[in-house]
């Protein structure tokens, strides 16, 4: 879809979940396109790549918070880091 088009859509947004207290929680920012919010998306992981290091959490598949994007019709796609699957 074109940029144009996703921007006349509304915006997209981003959201965390604390894998370990099992909540999930708004993460500032809206974005007018999908490729603008998954950039966000991971520069937030390596973000928490610093605040919970893979060595403690586990990384992305241990207890490392998670990084979705919100579609601006609600549906959730997970963001995955660059080293993860």
């Amino acid at each position: 879809m074109p940029d144009w088009l996703e921007a006349i859509r509304g915006a997209w947004r981003l959201e965390g979940w604390d894998t370990f207290a099992g909540h999930s929680y708004a993460i500032p920012g809206r974005f007018w396109t999908r490729k603008q919010a998954v950039r966000a998306a991971k520069r937030y992981l390596a973000k928490l790549e610093k605040m919970q290091p893979r060595e403690i959490s586990g990384g992305q598949e241990g207890i490392q918070d998670q990084v979705f994007i919100v579609s601006p019709e609600g549906e959730r796609t997970r963001v995955m880091a660059e080293h993860e699957g």
